[in-house]
């Protein structure tokens, strides 16, 4: 069976024999998570579920979730297993069936299903699991010797929910095995594979450790889709199986170097084809290259990628191939619709990234050399975990890399320094992400959320919960941030980027702000907080007042949003697509996939038709209907929003027309003024828009008509003059530069005419050392290049200082680098003396340092230099 027929068996299964709802993979960005970078486990979209904080769709759910982990990143391509980029089927209840439904279900799968052999089939069990136990010796064909109880069979992760779990292996063969005759389930060798994996959630572990066991008892499972692809495809490991060889047989082709020739360069291609499928992954997921988050994972491992194809020779940029190799694999699959749609765009992405990062590891090894160099010259040979560190995180320089090169160079890495370094990192990150959880999803089981409503024109409210911290409290007084949930709340909730309403809640004894409104996984609105005064309770009635102002200012930004966007496709091309946008009331911030900046008159021209069609005053349209019958109408719908069977699509007739649940104007007259502030590029083929509509358009305008007619006054004309009097301003001075540019010309000739009278032997050369004016280190190349052309087998060395700052030039002639000499490594040692360090060619380099009173030595120093360099 491939990979892809495992998958849909699988699923199949589930849903169309055990009554399970068949849900589409998560996106790899975690929803209403904090704590999570990426999705890394098939449990992890449904944790609220499993808590019971929020009303799962179904009791019994099954997936095949998309995954990514990198905390053992350095092991892909070395073991048969690792990977960064893995799909994880899973079936799981939700206090509705458990472990007399989910023991037999899996035997059923591997043994009717799969029609793996039940002989050799072993299953693990927590030693005090009887229940578990029962229940695999009553299933056919089992061999009851095959049960093994083992300790660690037993899922916890502190106090909450947790329980036994049971795993099930494969034997793979005696071959695989290693030979020792303990050898058996939980060995680590290779012989017994772990294929399922049944979680039991059964108890409630309790602060001081008690063990109560749960009313509503959970599944939740795990089978790797690679792993079990490698067993039924008969191959040694997950890189071998349909999912993942085709890339490497593509590395293998472009490298030149065939799979299976030597241990390194198998290791080398598996890395690239791991990381080429987790990358192509990630980027139809939402992710892009960035210096943080998610975005640092995806540029790392592509980084990592690159890495690896320079180890085995390939110098060329390699990796669009490879995303062309993870297309063939998963271009019939369900799940995986978009990666069709957008493999030009991932394409295009980490092609900017490779040539983007082939210029790093140019640079890095420039700026390694120069730390390697001041490290020997101060008598040691481990360079610092500092220096280390800053050129893995500010330059994207993998520190492997720097490992690789040191030990080239009989050098080594300060790594406890390096991990210190990176420690702190972490720690900053972990300390955000603390941040983010103030508003984290308490434990709802005991709220009636169902009943809870939303009505846009409520105006008074009663509290049916608070929380701080995650967890619910009756009470709030003055100073405290909390998360509250109304019973009704005319409150939009954030969502599609549009920021929620804010606003106040007014009660007989408090005064609260609400600086946004949110919504939970399964639609209920919650209110971010802070009681500016009073105390607050649970049931406390309170009226409701919307910052009307500020839902009218977010809402024209909101719908201004659909007409740029609208915009952009005519006038810049059907390519623009959104890939994300904020809207507040304070400004609009669109991007959107582009792969060139939007030129001025382009701007100029969205910017009039957006304002044109708010001049034609047309209503908003609002529209309900199936999802399938707004596609067929045209509607825009945003890559990776989760929609329902009935949608809402929002509509300007006539020229725009999205699927939308947020706030917008009734009227497009409404906007009043849209202009946009800035376009600038934030990632690999995303651009971004930045604008203002309303009365924040008005003042923008206001402030640059006064600043128009202030800048009449100062030229002494009308403003309809202003031009014609830069233009005549510029052409003064353009005339005035050149006039100085001549001056300047003929002053040095005259230095360097007198500069000869200087002129010394050192060795075979005719060599110039001398300090100089020159303004700038341009000023003093040419001096230098001036003097040159007047010596034989010459050697220039010139030294300048501007504002304490020194300058230093060496040139040779052709002559002079034939019979030896080197002006790059003459300036090497001669810039110690000046504080600084340089480099260069062997006919010209050039330095700069911060000791002025070091330029004498560093002449001297570069005349030793040069006698030395004679052949």
């Amino acid at each position: 069976m491939t990979g892809n027929e495992l998958r849909e068996a699988y699923l199949q299964f589930f849903a169309e024999k055990k009554g399970h709802l068949r849900l589409a993979s998560a996106s790899l960005i975690p929803e209403n998570d904090p704590t999570l970078l990426m999705v890394g486990a098939g449990m992890a979209p449904f944790k609220a579920y499993f808590t019971g904080k929020v009303k799962p769709p179904r009791g019994r759910i099954a997936t095949s979730q998309r995954c990514v982990r990198t905390g053992d990143i350095e092991n892909v391509g070395r073991t048969a297993r690792h990977q960064t980029y893995f799909e994880m089927l899973g079936n799981f209840s939700f206090g509705d069936y458990f472990k007399k439904e989910a023991i037999p279900w899996s035997w059923e799968f591997l043994t009717e299903v799969l029609e793996l052999p039940k002989d050799k089939l072993w299953a693990s069990i927590y030693p005090k699991d009887e229940e578990a136990e029962a229940l695999w010796k009553a299933q056919p064909g089992f061999n009851p010797d095959h049960i093994v109880k083992l300790e660690d069979n037993f899922w916890e992760i502190g106090p909450g929910p947790c329980g036994p779990d049971s795993e099930i292996f494969i034997d793979l063969g005696e071959e695989r095995g290693c030979g020792s005759p303990t050898c058996g389930v939980g060995c680590d060798c290779d012989r017994y594979l772990e294929i399922w994996n049944n979680v039991f959630t059964q108890f409630d572990r309790t602060e001081d450790g008690q063990y109560n066991e749960l009313e509503h008892k959970n599944i939740d499972t795990g089978m790797g889709l690679e792993r079990i692809a490698s067993v039924m495809q008969g191959v040694k490991n997950n890189f071998e199986t349909d999912l993942l060889f085709p890339i490497i047989e593509y590395a293998a082709k472009v490298s030149g170097i065939a799979y299976g020739a030597g241990e390194e360069t198998d290791i080398s291609l598996k890395v690239i084809a791991d990381h080429a499928r987790s990358m192509t992954i990630m980027i139809m997921d939402g992710i892009l290259p960035s210096n943080e988050g998610r975005g640092y994972v995806l540029r790392r491992i592509l980084r990592r990628a690159v890495r690896h194809g320079r180890m085995l020779g390939i110098r060329d940029k390699f990796l669009e191939g490879a995303v062309d190799a993870v297309y063939e694999i998963y271009k019939d699959a369900s799940d995986f619709g978009a990666l069709g749609q957008k493999i030009d765009y991932i394409k295009k992405v980490i092609a900017l990234e490779e040539d983007r990062f082939s210029a790093t590891l140019e640079q890095g090894i420039e700026l390694l050399d120069g730390y390697m160099a001041e490290t020997k010259a101060a008598g040691s040979s481990t360079l610092s975990g500092a220096l280390g560190f800053k050129l893995y995180d500010t330059f994207g320089f993998p520190w492997e890399l720097t490992e690789e090169i040191l030990h080239e160079n009989d050098m080594e890495l300060d790594k406890a320094a390096f991990d210190k370094e990176m420690q702190a990192q972490r720690d900053r990150a972990r300390a955000a992400r603390a941040e983010n959880e103030r508003y984290s999803i308490p434990d709802l089981q005991g709220i009636d959320t169902a009943s809870l409503k939303v009505d846009s024109k409520a105006d008074k409210a009663v509290i049916a919960a608070i929380w701080k911290d995650g967890s619910l409290v009756d009470e709030l007084h003055d100073g405290d941030e909390a998360g509250i949930i109304l019973d009704v709340t005319p409150f939009y909730a954030e969502g599609g980027g549009q920021a929620g309403d804010t606003g106040l809640f007014i009660g007989e004894f408090a005064r609260v702000q609400v600086a946004n409104a949110k919504k939970l996984p399964d639609g209920t609105v919650y209110h971010e907080c802070y009681v500016e005064e009073g105390q607050l309770k649970k049931g406390d009635a309170v009226a409701v007042k919307l910052d009307e102002v500020e839902k009218l200012a977010s809402a024209r930004n909101h719908t201004a949003t659909h007409l740029l966007q609208a915009a952009l496709k005519r006038v810049v091309g059907e390519q623009v697509n959104q890939a994300g946008s904020s809207v507040n009331a304070d400004r609009l911030r669109f991007d959107f996939t582009n792969f060139e900046p939007v030129s001025s008159l382009q701007l100029a021209d969205v910017e009039e038709l957006v304002n044109r069609e708010i001049l034609k005053g047309t209503d908003v349209v609002f529209e309900h209907m199936t999802k399938d019958e707004a596609t067929a109408k045209g509607a825009m719908a945003l890559f990776g929003e989760k929609y329902g069977d009935v949608v809402r699509v929002v509509s300007v007739p006539g020229f725009s027309m999205e699927l939308c649940g947020g706030s917008h104007v009734k009227n497009v007259g409404q906007i009043g003024m849209f202009k946009i502030i800035s376009e600038t590029g934030i990632a690999a083929g995303v651009r971004r828009i930045e604008a203002i509509t309303g009365q924040a358009a008005l003042d923008y305008a206001f402030g640059k008509m006064q600043t128009v007619a202030e800048a009449a006054s100062r030229l002494n004309c009308r403003e309809e003059e202003m031009l014609a009097h830069v233009d005549g301003i510029l052409a003064q001075n353009k005339s005035m530069q050149q006039q100085l540019n001549a001056i300047h010309a003929e002053q040095a000739k005259a230095d360097a005419a007198a500069l000869t009278d200087s002129v010394q032997m050192a060795g075979p050369f005719q060599v110039i050392a001398a300090q100089v004016n020159a303004n700038d280190m341009d000023a003093l190349r040419d001096m230098a290049d001036l003097a040159c052309g007047k010596l034989a087998k010459g050697v220039v060395v010139l030294a300048s200082v501007n504002d304490g700052k020194v300058s230093l030039v060496v040139k040779a002639d052709k002559d002079a680098v034939a019979a030896g000499a080197h002006a790059g490594k003459i300036i090497k040692d001669s810039a110690k003396l000046l504080g600084g360090g340089g480099g260069g060619r062997p006919d010209m380099a050039q330095a700069g340092g911060k000791k002025p009173e070091g330029i004498p030595d560093a002449l001297a120093k570069a005349v030793e230099v040069l006698t030395a360099q004679a052949k």
